[in-house]
């Protein structure tokens, strides 16, 4: 059950579920609420006046508050939870937070996880025998700080302090002292942004203090050798005594060796680099925490958690070790560097945390709960009705708005990706990109070199535009030269050809051999149509329409190079105006450096299950009925008025 808080003076009103706290309904309002502990109660700043719906008095209460305030309905709003229709008095911040602009033109207040603090602590004396470690949590105690100090500290503490004067920085991550520096350090403060993706590991390092990406790197994810999907590897751990510990392995060391390049690219230290947020799907973070993803893959596909975690980055070690990759430098296969390579986990700050966000479902991960975090979609107050797709080889949809939102995930297949395509290829060198068709064809290559082969994007667009010229019918059959001669100029009919007793149609010059054929033009429209398929049972159980939505979001590498009105073309979104379709980027990216950036964010991240119903594609009856429907490609006739593009 939702209830109703309204926020004066600013009149904003949200429905949270029941026992959420003001501190976090404001988080997810967007309004910023002062604090420094992270709603942990420890501080006493985030106060605010209850006007009408809360009446209980916590302890923290009692600590921070007078008893003048209390009476007058002064609480402190993290320990205020919410079971009926609040009014909530929030007290103008005294300084404006530092934002920056990030995800789908978000402007999100700087306020990470990670804290340090410089403190000038009194020498100790014979009349002030406090211990070491005490004086350090004393002092930040009265800057709002209550923390539990990291076994790594105790050891360091004596000789930082006595080295420096008794001026020290610590570094709080979360409620946590994980480390105490010599002097001032607090301008140099960094985070580490994770997409992991299936095929590609996208990284990002983030000044914590501004808000500035310092670098962004992406590469292949070395799982990539067990297999090509979220299942393959699920098998390869079934199948392989050893098989976790090296999907595990492989994982780690590719985040390490993707940071390595980016410290190289930035400039900056290791040690400076305190925290990182991964976000992937549910498959891939499983793996990464060593938990078994085997019920992933069988019905009812119950994952182990859903929910967000934190633990040291060394832990990410598996267990029992796997062999090291013959990658690897020969000083890590032997002795030491061994021991320390299996050891060590995601090599960031020695005491660094590793969190990551929630799930939606076995396969709806934390990456699009991040790409809902970044868009806004279950935020934005103009409660505009978005569709939001990450087009993959698992194609997970979002759609609705504050007042309502569906996710699921549709099983695509590889043909987006250029996989299981005949002349297919990933978007690199020599990859068509770009398909136009009039007399006759047009490509776009990447890196402008003579084509080798095709890639996703330039697939869509080429089945787009055989069907605008009449070359690919609806049902997805590729004309014969006989069928199309008179039709179409005669150019066109030349590059109508049979491969192997295969109709196919010939892309590039004939001694490039590049061809789309029947069997490709299948793939896409099975990929296109499960997309399409899970998109109309979310629309149908919303009971909207296309012209309902305001935005389609196609969110993805794939979605940021793919052409709008190629993708309405084949069917792959909904018929919109060309102008609503919006590529979004790797809005999971920008979901993780927003969750590194704010904890208050973060927190919104962890609520968004609560504010999304997750559908099963597969427990509906009427699934395959929907599909075999979404398969035909749309007629090319257009609305009256609307230009062809």
């Amino acid at each position: 059950m939702k209830v109703p808080i309204t926020f004066l003076p600013q009149n904003i009103i949200t429905h949270v579920p029941e026992g959420t706290t003001v501190f976090n309904a404001a988080n997810w309002a967007g309004l910023a609420i002062d604090s420094t502990c992270g709603g942990r109660g420890t501080c006493g700043k985030c106060k605010v006046r209850l006007l009408q719906g809360v009446n209980s008095i916590a302890e923290a209460d009692r600590k921070h508050l007078s008893a003048a305030e209390l009476a007058d309905g002064w609480r402190l709003s993290c320990r205020a939870p919410i079971h009926q229709a609040c009014i909530a008095q929030v007290p103008r911040l005294m300084t404006a937070p530092k934002a920056a602009l990030l995800g789908y033109g978000r402007h999100v207040a700087i306020d990470p996880n990670v804290a340090k603090v410089y403190l000038e602590l009194a020498e100790p004396t014979f009349e002030d025998q406090q211990p070491d470690l005490q004086r350090v949590i004393t002092a930040l105690d009265k800057e709002g700080y209550s923390v539990r100090p990291d076994p790594a500290v105790w050891r360091a503490l004596p000789r930082t302090l006595r080295a420096n004067d008794f001026k020290i920085t610590a570094v709080v991550c979360g409620d946590e002292l994980i480390a105490v520096e010599g002097g001032d350090t607090t301008d140099r403060m960094f985070g580490l942004a994770l997409d992991i993706g299936t095929t590609t590991i996208v990284g990002a390092v983030v000044d914590l203090n501004t808000g500035a990406v310092a670098a962004v790197q992406s590469t292949l994810n070395r799982q990539a050798a067990y297999g090509a999907d979220v299942i393959s590897r699920i098998s390869y751990t079934m199948t392989e005594p050893d098989g976790l510990a090296t999907l595990q392995a492989r994982i780690v060391e590719t985040i390490n060796t993707l940071f390595d390049q980016l410290l190289a690219a930035s400039g900056i230290a290791r040690e400076n680099v305190y925290e990182a947020v991964a976000v992937g799907n549910a498959t891939m973070l499983h793996i990464l925490l060593g938990i078994d993803p085997e019920p992933i893959s069988v019905a009812p596909f119950i994952p182990t958690i859903e929910e967000a975690v934190t633990l040291p980055a060394s832990d990410l070690t598996p267990y029992p070790p796997a062999p090291l990759s013959p990658l690897l430098s020969f000083r890590q296969e032997v002795g030491e560097g061994a021991r320390e390579a299996r050891g060590r986990g995601v090599r960031l700050h020695p005491q660094a945390r590793l969190s990551t966000l929630p799930h939606l479902g076995a396969y709806v991960g934390a990456d699009i709960v991040a790409g809902v975090l970044a868009t806004g979609i279950v935020r934005d107050k103009d409660d505009a009705l978005r569709l939001y797709i990450d087009v993959g080889t698992n194609g997970e949809i979002v759609l609705g708005s504050l007042r309502r939102t569906l996710a699921t995930a549709a099983p695509a297949g590889p043909a987006f990706e250029g996989a299981q395509i005949k002349c297919g290829m990933r978007a690199s060198d020599g990859a068509i990109e770009g398909v136009r068709i009039d007399d006759d064809v047009h490509l776009q290559v990447i890196g402008a070199t003579r084509p080798i082969g095709i890639c996703g994007s330039g697939l869509v667009d080429a089945v787009a535009q055989l069907i605008e010229r009449g070359l690919v019918n609806a049902s997805g059959l590729l004309a014969r030269p006989e069928d199309a001669r008179g039709r179409v100029p005669d150019p066109l009919v030349e590059r109508l050809v049979e491969v192997n007793g295969v109709r196919a149609f010939l892309l590039s010059a004939p001694e490039d051999g590049i061809v789309l054929t029947q069997p490709d033009i299948r793939a896409l429209q099975f990929a296109k149509g499960a997309i399409a398929a899970g998109v109309a049972v979310l629309m149908t159980h919303l009971g909207v329409k296309a012209d309902d939505l305001s935005k389609v979001l196609l969110a993805g590498s794939f979605g940021s190079y793919i052409n709008p009105a190629s993708a309405r073309a084949i069917g792959l979104v909904p018929w919109v105006p060309v102008e609503r379709i919006v590529a979004v980027g790797n809005a999971a990216g920008e979901g993780a450096k927003i969750a590194l950036l704010s904890f208050r964010e973060r927190e919104a991240a962890k609520r968004i299950p609560e504010f999304v119903e997750y559908i099963e594609l597969s427990a509906r009856p009427d699934f395959n009925d929907i599909f075999t429907e979404a398969l035909a490609f749309p007629s090319v006739v257009r609305p009256t008025g609307e230009a062809s593009q």
